[in-house]
């Protein structure tokens, strides 16, 4: 799997969490609930931690945007892709299967 995500997403993300300088790591996980994920009934969680096992990283104006291995299942085949809607003002995220 792989991780896309715009510069202008990654901004958003900082900012909303409250990263400092020494907070570098976004970790993407699945919850159970929610709407808009990848599997009914799971959703994509969002938190500030520090990677145990790394599936899939990206890393954009030195944040670390990860997975851990243990959730990889929810993403199947397929990419995750974030990126902003100035409409919206808020990230969008999708699933895309992988060639």
């Amino acid at each position: 799997m792989d991780i896309q995500i715009s510069k202008e997403a990654a901004k958003w993300y900082k900012h909303e969490l409250d990263l400092e300088n020494n907070d570098n790591y976004i970790r993407f996980f699945v919850r159970y609930g929610g709407f808009g994920g990848n599997i009914p009934g799971f959703s994509l969680g969002v938190s500030k931690d520090a990677p145990e096992e790394v599936h899939a990283a990206k890393e954009i104006d030195n944040i670390t945007f990860y997975v851990e291995e243990k959730d990889a299942w929810y993403f199947e085949d397929n990419d995750l892709k974030i990126k902003f809607s100035r409409k919206k003002q808020e990230p969008e995220i999708s699933y895309e299967k992988r060639a």
